[in-house]
C-alpha cells in the first residue's frame, strides 16, 4: 500500500523565510464569487492581505517561500502545481495592474505640473500688474503676496506626485513581483478523511470523479 504524501510543491532553498496559512481546503484561499478557471481565480481578499502583511516584514534581499498547511490529506497528483501557478498568476497580474497605477500617477503628475505652472506664471502676472497699478500702496504689496503664495500652493499637488506618491507603489510592484516567483508547498495533515480532497475541486468532471469512485 503506498504511503500518503505528507507534503508536495517546490523545494524549499535553504534559509529561506517561510510565509505560512492554514486552511481546511484550498479553495478557501480563492475568492468564491469569482468564476473564472482555478488558475486564474483571484485571492481572498482576507488570504491575500495575510500573505502580503507577512511578506511586508520579511527581508527584501532574502529568499521567500509559502507554505499552505493543509487540513486534509493529499488528493490530486497536480493539486501543488496548480496552487503556485494560480497563486504565481495572481501576482503576476496584480503587478502589472501596480505598473498601470504608477503610470497613471506619472501622466496625472505631468498634467498637474502643467496645470500648476501655468496658474504660478498667471498668478505672479496679476500680482505684479495689481502690485503696478498700486504702486506705493501696502494694500498692493499684500495682494501681490497673496496671489504668489496661492500659485506656490497650486505647485503642491505635482511635488506630492514626484516626491512623495510614486515611491510606495513601486516598494508594492517589487514585493508583489517578488510573491508572483516564490515556491510554493502544500502540507498535509492525515486527520481529514481520505476523500476530502473531492469537495475542495469543485471543476472535476463528475464522470471522472464517478470513475476514480468505482
Amino acid at each position: 500500500m503506498p504511503q500518503p504524501r505528507l507534503s508536495a510543491g517546490d523545494a524549499l532553498p535553504q534559509s529561506c523565510h517561510v510565509i505560512e496559512v492554514r486552511v481546511a481546503e484550498l479553495r478557501q484561499l480563492f475568492n468564491a464569487i469569482d468564476p473564472s478557471p482555478f488558475r486564474q481565480r483571484d485571492l481572498d481578499p482576507r488570504a491575500e492581505q495575510f500573505i502580503v502583511d507577512w511578506a511586508s516584514d520579511l527581508p527584501m534581499d532574502s529568499q521567500w517561500a509559502l507554505v499552505v498547511h493543509l487540513d486534509r490529506p493529499a488528493g490530486r497528483a497536480d493539486e501543488a502545481v496548480a496552487l503556485r501557478e494560480a497563486i504565481h498568476e495572481y501576482f503576476s497580474q496584480r503587478v502589472v495592474a501596480t505598473r498601470r497605477k504608477l503610470r497613471e500617477l506619472f501622466r496625472r503628475g505631468r498634467i498637474s505640473l502643467v496645470i500648476a505652472l501655468v496658474f504660478l506664471a498667471a498668478s505672479i502676472a496679476v500680482g505684479d500688474a495689481i502690485a503696478g497699478y498700486l504702486e506705493g500702496s501696502r494694500i498692493g504689496e499684500f495682494v501681490r503676496e497673496g496671489f504668489l503664495i496661492g500659485g506656490w500652493v497650486a505647485m503642491w499637488r505635482p511635488l506630492e506626485v514626484f516626491l512623495y506618491d510614486w515611491w510606495p507603489i513601486r516598494a508594492d510592484g517589487r514585493l508583489l513581483q517578488r510573491l508572483s516567483t516564490m515556491p510554493v508547498r502544500i502540507e498535509y495533515s492525515e486527520t481529514a478523511p481520505a476523500d476530502a480532497w473531492r469537495s475542495d475541486w469543485p471543476e472535476v468532471e463528475p464522470a471522472a470523479t464517478r470513475g476514480s469512485t468505482s
